[in-house]
């Protein structure tokens, strides 16, 4: 039998391990309010430091926005061909700058050996298409390379600005040659019908987004092509050169592939230029 001096002491050290039980959840509880309330704290100083950084840097991205807005720059994009991937056709020349002017109306004169062709290019429409042209014509990309391509069923385009097309005779390679970058497309008349008419110069490209290089095509009879080519300016002279080359017809060369061919007129350009915008 247990005494009844034996019960009470178990009773109070059962009393005793309650209430340190009670005090050690107490206390366990008091930290954690504690822990909670400070990362609470630190979360409201991370919000408001946040708030103060989006605030104040926002501030500045509208005040750029806005100055870049007034002043009409506009933000382009210039993607560099890798050096191990370049065939002998494209020509280096490095860059343009990514900053480009959407404003204004240029000329781009480009003289052949036939005559003087012009035609009007509208920055607004086309700021890094024309950045990129104004860009290669101070590098003088263009001159003495002949218009490889000459399309007279179905299209009528004639297909100018491979650097490497030049000298006597044609190679296989003729069209395959451009700078060493590329640009997105812009400006697609995906709402004109039919989207190439007479008179426009588009770009051309490998058929994939981001492939605008220096290639373009003078339009000379409308033309139902899928609009996924930027048109970059409209002809205000010397159309009736074009039309005078299309006449004398094209060798074919590129009937299994392309379509048409060289043109048997031959059409060197000797400059290509592009005036300061205007407007």
């Amino acid at each position: 039998m247990t005494s009844t001096r034996e019960r009470q002491r178990a009773a109070a050290r059962a009393r005793l391990e309650k209430e340190m039980a009670e005090r050690s959840a107490k206390a366990r509880k008091r930290r954690q309010t504690q822990a909670i309330v400070g990362a609470a704290a630190v979360l409201v100083l991370v919000v408001a430091g946040t708030v103060w950084l989006v605030t104040t840097l926002g501030g500045d991205d509208d005040k750029s926005g806005t100055a870049a807005s007034q002043s009409g720059a506009r933000e382009c994009v210039y993607n560099a061909m890798p050096t191990d991937q370049r065939p002998p056709q494209i020509k280096d020349v490095g860059t343009p700058s990514n900053q480009q002017s959407g404003t204004g109306v240029q000329t781009m004169t480009i003289t052949t050996n036939l005559g003087p062709i012009t035609a009007k290019v509208d920055r607004s429409q086309v700021p890094c298409t024309a950045g990129a042209f104004s860009y290669l014509a101070e590098k003088n990309f263009f001159d003495n390379s002949k218009c490889h391509r000459l399309v007279t069923e179905g299209i009528k385009v004639l297909q100018c600005g491979d650097p490497s097309a030049t000298g006597k005779g044609w190679r296989d390679t003729d069209g395959t040659g451009g700078p060493s970058f590329r640009l997105p497309e812009e400006n697609l008349p995906t709402d004109k019908r039919p989207p190439y008419p007479e008179g426009v110069i588009a770009m051309a490209n490998s058929g994939q987004p981001g492939s605008t290089g220096s290639q373009f095509f003078i339009v000379y009879g409308d033309s139902p092509l899928d609009p996924a080519y930027t048109v970059l300016g409209t002809v205000t002279g010397g159309m009736d050169i074009v039309k005078d080359v299309a006449k004398a017809g094209d060798d074919g060369a590129f009937a299994k592939q392309a379509g048409g061919g060289h043109p048997k007129k031959e059409v060197v350009i000797t400059d290509l230029t592009m005036s300061a915008p205007q407007g």
